[in-house]
């Protein structure tokens, strides 16, 4: 899985607009914002989020198949609900003998970069899967893409580039109280976050409608 930027570790605190990113876990009830989030990547966006030209359709089989039972998909949300930002933590199928694994993919739209969004995705992923008994976290994207690779090497990832691609990996320790609390901490508040954008956008469009309606009467 190819990747578009993906930054930061547990220890880092990201921060956008002098406050801490709320990172929410998504579900199956996300899928149409999730579509949209990708549908709104341009062509090289795309290229270098996937590892290859992606039209639509590649896109709308992408989403149709993703796995909330199975994987962990993380997401951002802008003051109108809008998802700006997006990780989805793929977990690799069980070898016998050898460490399981999960691997790393990140999308933010142009409006949401440099903001500290791909950091708080990836400290998110990672310690969803410390938590999940991941010994092991894999990014794997295009040689080309210098900010992500940039991004793994400050996360403490080794990166290896061949033929093209560049693949990085990151060891993880196993979980504890700490990382525990730390999951259920974020998810609370990103929970609270969200419930609070909902109402202010709801407010927002009943003060529209209700100027708009008394406009129209005069």
């Amino acid at each position: 899985m190819h990747n578009k930027l993906a930054n930061g570790h547990l220890p880092t605190q990201p921060y956008i607009n002098w406050q801490a990113v709320p990172v929410r876990e998504l579900h199956v009830g996300h899928t149409s914002h999730i579509l949209s989030h990708l549908l709104q990547l341009g062509d090289e966006d795309r290229r270098l989020r996937f590892g290859t030209q992606t039209p639509d359709e590649v896109i709308h089989r992408y989403v149709e198949r993703l796995d909330f039972e199975r994987d962990a998909i993380f997401g951002v949300f802008d003051g109108d609900l809008r998802l700006i930002g997006m990780a989805h933590l793929a977990y690799l199928p069980n070898i016998k003998d050898q460490a399981h694994s999960a691997e790393f993919g990140v999308s933010v739209l142009p409006e949401g970069r440099a903001q500290g969004l791909g950091t708080a995705l990836l400290q998110r992923s990672t310690v969803h899967a410390r938590n999940s008994n991941i010994q092991t976290l894999y990014v794997h994207c295009l040689s080309s893409n210098k900010a992500m690779m940039h991004l793994a090497q400050k996360a403490g990832m080794v990166v290896q580039y061949d033929s093209g691609d560049a693949d990085a990996h990151l060891t993880l320790p196993p979980a504890n109280t700490g990382s525990i609390i730390y999951e259920a901490a974020n998810e609370q508040w990103a929970g609270l976050d969200y419930a609070l954008k909902e109402k202010m956008k709801f407010a927002n469009q009943a003060w529209c409608w209700l100027f708009g309606r008394a406009g129209h009467i005069r």
